[in-house]
């Protein structure tokens, strides 16, 4: 057990409940650790980490609104503190952690794989290595954000969230997703899915040759539609496969235009 003598002011950030008690449950009982904030989205996690000036972050990836990435350009290189990544699985984001030699756990992580983080991170933080550690957050940033930027093809599939349990979505699977308050719902043939995220979000991460967004509130999956109909005002109702009507309106209707390279 390394020596308690220096205490360590630690923020959890992760929109998911169950993970942040998993988290406090395992913090609880180092002897050194003290759990100076938490919180459920990335702007609350900014200003936790600005007020409180942590030595140690267990900040979760995916969450709507504002990423982990996100948090880190805020926060900047100045006031990084140590991030351990908490996150579902995510190819390409391992295999970035991995070449920048950052670290992270993987949900569903349990305790032995959390201590060794642990202590890794102790180690930096006693060291006083912050200078080469956000070196290599900004590389690591600025890699995550160029592959975003040149690639439109989206993810293969979704990480969903229920009960505790981590699960996937194959993208190609989904007929058409709605705006659901704070989440969006996922319609996949007969299964619908709940995810905790915006649709500017979930538009960002999906093949934008495939998923049109025609509404604020819908995005459909190109091969899924069947008919249009007009409608007034130069809107639009959309028949799909599965026997879900859905309108497209006039603001986005370009969109569909420019996909389909005919007027509508």
């Amino acid at each position: 057990m390394d020596s308690p003598s220096v205490r360590i002011k630690t923020i959890i950030v992760d929109d998911e409940p169950l993970a942040r008690d998993r988290l406090r449950s395992l913090i609880a009982i180092q002897p050194d650790i003290d759990v100076v904030a938490e919180c459920a989205n990335g702007l609350d996690a900014v200003a936790a980490i600005r007020a409180e000036k942590p030595d140690l972050v267990f900040l979760d990836i995916q969450m709507p609104e504002m990423d982990g990435f996100s948090v880190l350009e805020s926060i900047g290189p100045a006031d990084m503190p140590v991030i351990v990544f908490v996150t579902a699985y995510d190819s390409y984001a391992i295999k970035a952690f991995e070449v920048h030699a950052m670290d992270y756990l993987l949900k569903p992580f349990d305790r032995g794989r959390f201590e060794d983080s642990l202590s890794r991170a102790r180690v930096t933080i006693r060291q006083g290595k912050f200078g080469d550690l956000s070196r290599q957050l900004m590389s690591l940033l600025q890699t995550a954000r160029s592959t975003e930027a040149q690639s439109d093809r989206g993810v293969d599939r979704l990480v969903l969230k229920s009960g505790g349990r981590v699960f996937f979505l194959r993208v190609e699977e989904i007929d058409w997703i709605e705006a659901a308050g704070n989440y969006v719902r996922l319609h996949a043939g007969k299964e619908t899915h709940l995810m905790r995220e915006s649709m500017n979000s979930i538009e960002d991460r999906l093949d934008r040759t495939r998923f049109i967004r025609i509404h604020r509130s819908t995005i459909v999956n190109i091969e899924r539609v069947k008919e249009l109909r007009p409608l007034f005002h130069g809107d639009y109702e959309v028949m799909l496969e599965d026997g879900a009507r859905v309108i497209l309106s006039r603001s986005y209707r370009d969109r569909l235009s420019d996909h389909l390279k005919s007027a509508l």
